[in-house]
């Protein structure tokens, strides 16, 4: 009985080339997993292409809600974002997926897993740290970076090799952006995108929604609400995570809410340009961060900011499967306790704006902060506190006024 590897597939050209390549140059069994976190229409034709290219066996293993529950939820609630504008689309969905490509390798007794990310990029970093982190006896291989082995250098060269083998498939070797897409977002690189000279051109590019000029002129009113951090109700309906996520998709698209583009540094030592399209996640984020306001105190906002950060980094890096990860999240978890309540906002060309935020737990004071003199704050008791809280700039300028002196 042959050798088995599980081949991490999209459906694209690149992973059905993999297929008679990896049967071809190690005599293995080849069982394709797809893994589903919100692809849409991409999974289409999957298994009849995988057996026409001469998989054994084809998965498509559904994991939308998981990936909502169990990474995204964690990220929105660190308030994780990646040098300020990135929000961890793909970096999310990666040790996901990893995750289940162990489980059916574990199932199918498959001796390796095989992926199809280049050496240039991220990903195989955060598909091989996942891999090695949940399953370190099973061999990683990359095609990409064996050179000696895998001779294809473009499409062309995939579809001859294809069609070699007795594979006709619907790829043509006309070039368009890659793309990389599941519920949270899309990302788009490649062609104009390579010159940061150039804008995109995002009539030829968006997927998932329109620019914001292109928005409707009149608002779109939400209200949302939230228990311990986590998101439950859109306009007044209980949903699950994976489905308010569809759902503010569908608005923030509509409102051309959530378009990014970016040059970003990569793990790998190079900067590489991207457009993301994140409309219902740009707008979670911003529901999340806008409750919290409301309830978190000034010093546990001020390292939660640091945490997040930090966080980021983390998963953009591969290193979910990590006691670091882990224990922010606990920190980040502990203090969602109280980030519970409503908010309301409108859309509008790509804005999102602020309607109203209430909560059981708001530290909002109304007799503290208006100014009016309330019973909790006496205005005297300022002058005490600003000379401590001063004190040390006071003894430096004492300290450098003498030195001066001195000196004539």
């Amino acid at each position: 009985m042959k050798e088995k590897v599980v081949l991490a597939y999209s459906g694209g050209l690149d992973t059905t080339a993999l297929i008679p390549w990896l049967k071809e140059t190690f005599d293995y069994d080849v069982v394709c997993c797809c893994v589903n976190c919100g692809q849409g229409n991409e999974l289409d034709g999957l298994d009849e292409r995988a057996k026409l290219s001469g998989a054994s066996k084809l998965y498509i293993e559904d994991i939308v809600d998981e990936f909502c529950d169990d990474f995204i939820v964690p990220c929105v609630q660190a308030g994780a974002v990646y040098e300020h504008k990135y929000l961890l689309g793909t970096s999310m969905a990666r040790p996901a997926i990893a995750k289940k490509l162990v489980e059916i390798a574990r199932k199918e007794g498959a001796v390796a897993i095989c992926h199809g990310a280049t050496g240039k990029g991220n990903d195989q970093i955060r598909f091989e740290l996942g891999i090695k982190a949940l399953a370190p006896d099973i061999k990683i291989i990359a095609p990409w970076r064996m050179t000696d082995k895998w001779t294809m250098q473009s499409r062309e060269d995939e579809i001859a090799f294809c069609k070699a083998h007795g594979i006709d498939l619907p790829f043509d070797a006309s070039h368009s952006y890659s793309r990389d897409r599941n519920l949270w977002h899309i990302s788009h690189e490649g062609l104009e995108l390579e010159d940061p000279s150039q804008a995109p051109n995002y009539d030829n590019m968006l997927v998932l929604g329109v620019t914001p000029e292109k928005a409707p002129d009149k608002e779109t009113e939400v209200t949302m609400t939230f228990e311990q951090g986590v998101p439950k109700t859109l306009n007044g309906k209980e949903m699950k995570v994976s489905e308010i996520i569809t759902e503010l998709n569908k608005l923030g698209g509509e409102n051309g809410i959530g378009i990014v583009d970016i040059v970003e540094n990569r793990v790998v030592g190079m900067k590489s340009r991207g457009v993301y399209e994140t409309p219902g996640g740009t707008i979670l984020m911003a529901a999340h961060e806008q409750l919290e306001e409301l309830t978190l105190d000034r010093e546990t906002m001020e390292t939660k900011k640091k945490l997040g950060s930090q966080f980021a980094q983390v998963v953009y890096e591969g290193k979910w499967y990590t006691p670091l990860r882990e224990a922010i999240q606990a920190f980040v978890e502990s203090t969602q306790k109280y980030v519970t309540g409503e908010v309301k906002f409108k859309l509008y060309k790509g804005n999102i704006i602020k309607a109203g935020t209430t909560s059981p737990y708001s530290l909002y004071n109304e007799s503290l902060a208006s100014f009016t003199t309330g019973d909790l704050y006496d205005h005297h008791d300022a002058d005490g506190f600003i000379t401590l809280f001063g004190l040390p700039l006071k003894v430096r300028a004492m300290m450098l006024k003498e030195v001066e002196q001195n000196k004539k």
